[in-house]
């Protein structure tokens, strides 16, 4: 009893963890510079001589006057740029319309009234995954939601919280289509299959096949998890006394607000799509036309796809809240819209705090290069003689894993590992596209455990939004949550790699496993 009573009165909050965590990485960070903390690694040359390199990678201390200056001159301006920052704002803003106007409460009733737990769970899941396509943007626009509907469903708000972070987390490395991220790693994994065979190519569709099986594995199995072993050990969720007595009936002013703003929306949506079509009289307006596959003129860093989609996005909820609510009747004048815009961004200081804290933490780690030197470290195992095919698949499958808890950046981890893993793997008749699958399946399995991944803030302040209890929320028990669905996951990719490799069967159109 007294343990627990400890335990209780020294738990802390998130803003005070993140605290510490910043000061302990200027002490590390301090400490191993000071040893020489250094690791050279093997890249390959950008050029046609496809020659390799010594990369050098060492700790930059922040524990002296330069780092010090560091974090002094570069904090605001990393929390004025910090992506989740503006992208949550500016979402909210549409989230706030469609949720005070009656919009999500009506098509979430609607959806779900007569559907079982389980299959709301796993439709959330599945969407969750697949919307790995849009990059990050998900992570601010569905954690928000799942909490909403889990809340509509008269269900604990952290089951939608819990659930959508996982299977977006996991889901940023299973793609059934070929994204902007698939597009970057497929340059380095082509640089490393060029040192065997120069005339190696790789197509779009090439992990088609098993990205799907993992995928459909992979929602079952966050649905399970959810409904079995999550879900039960929550602490209850209290909804108002006013919420439990009034049961939400959809009446014909409801339907009349929901026909009109599903219209409203199918007309800017129809308007958008018409947007990012080439070839058309004036479309294709919002495409980045200096790349070569599509999904890059959607997602490069310079499409006014990429850059504005969260304003669309917006902008999309806005109507949909808008319409509904001259509908409906719950938006009346100009007063009510303008309230209605700023609703969902009511109470959100200590968001706003939990994220200026995160930005200088996740700042600062990368600026020390703690995590380069992690991944290239654990990468040179890659090296040692005399490894066969099978321990070569799980080695690379739990350097992944482990390098993503401290490097979560896909680009920067397989820039540095892409010119080993690849020819080391090649040299054992594995195939550069099914090295990168490896690659994906371990980093998908550990996304959701490190909290230098920037979208896990979001996550965090969303938990702590939602948090009941007098204790803050324990920031090592929000990594605590998704542990369950890391291991489930990483066991159940593991298992897919080593059977797919057995079996010999094709990873995808054009993919293989054996070359």
């Amino acid at each position: 009893m007294k343990k627990r009573n400890l335990k209780e009165r020294i738990t802390l909050d998130p803003i005070m963890t993140l605290l510490i965590l910043i000061l302990i990485t200027i002490v590390i960070s301090g400490f191993l510079s000071l040893i020489g903390v250094q690791v050279t690694y093997n890249t390959i040359s950008n050029d046609i001589s496809l020659e390799y390199t010594q990369g050098l990678v060492s700790v930059e201390s922040l524990f002296s006057l330069s780092g010090l200056k560091y974090i002094f001159t570069t904090t605001v301006s990393n929390f004025v740029s910090f992506t989740p920052l503006s992208s949550l704002i500016i979402i909210l803003i549409g989230i706030g319309v469609m949720e005070k106007s009656g919009f999500l409460k009506t098509v979430v009733t609607l959806l779900t009234k007569k559907t079982k737990k389980t299959t709301v769970t796993f439709f959330l899941v599945l969407f969750c995954l697949l919307s790995s396509i849009m990059g990050y943007l998900p992570f601010v626009i569905m954690i928000p939601l799942s909490a909403l509907i889990f809340s509509y469903g008269r269900r604990n708000p952290y089951i939608g919280i819990i659930s959508s972070y996982a299977a977006l987390t996991i889901g940023t490395g299973l793609n059934i289509f070929f994204t902007s991220s698939d597009s970057a790693l497929l340059t380095n994994t082509l640089l490393g299959a060029h040192m065997i065979n120069p005339s190696y190519t790789l197509g779009t569709t090439s992990f088609f096949g098993i990205m799907t099986i993992a995928l459909i594995l992979v929602a079952f199995a966050i649905t399970l998890i959810t409904e079995n072993y999550i879900a039960p050990r929550l602490p209850k969720y209290e909804f108002p006394e006013t919420e439990m007595e009034e049961e939400f009936t959809i009446t014909n002013r409801e339907l009349k607000g929901l026909i009109l703003a599903c219209g409203a929306g199918l007309l800017y949506f129809l308007f958008f799509i018409y947007c990012i079509i080439p070839g058309l009289p004036l479309s294709g307006a919002l495409l980045d036309y200096n790349e070569v596959f599509y999904i890059d003129k959607l997602f490069s860093a310079t499409s006014f796809f990429s850059n504005g989609f969260v304003f669309v996005v917006t902008i999309l909820f806005i109507i949909l809240g808008f319409f509904y609510g001259i509908g409906a009747k719950t938006i009346k004048n100009n007063k009510d819209l303008c309230d209605d815009l700023g609703h969902s961004l009511d109470g959100i200081g200590k968001t706003l705090v939990i994220i200026f804290l995160a930005s200088t933490f996740i700042s600062i780690f990368k600026h020390t290069n703690i995590g380069e030197v992690i991944t290239a470290a654990l990468t040179n195992i890659l090296t040692i003689d005399s490894l066969g095919a099978i321990p070569l698949i799980i080695i690379l499958f739990i350097i992944s894993a482990l390098s993503t808890i401290f490097l979560p950046n896909s680009s920067f981890k397989w820039a540095i590992m892409a010119g080993i893993a690849v020819p080391a793997l090649m040299n054992v008749g594995i195939s550069p596209e099914f090295t990168q699958v490896i690659f994906r399946f371990g980093e998908s399995m550990t996304m959701g455990l490190s909290p230098l991944f920037a979208y896990y803030v979001i996550y965090l302040a969303y938990l702590e939004k939602y948090n009941q209890n007098k204790k803050p929320i324990n920031f090592f028990k929000t990594l605590k949550y998704q542990l369950p669905y890391s291991v489930i996951t990483g066991i159940i990719l593991l298992a897919i790699l080593i059977i797919w490799f057995i079996i010999g069967l094709p990873i995808g159109i054009h993919g293989v496993v054996n070359i």
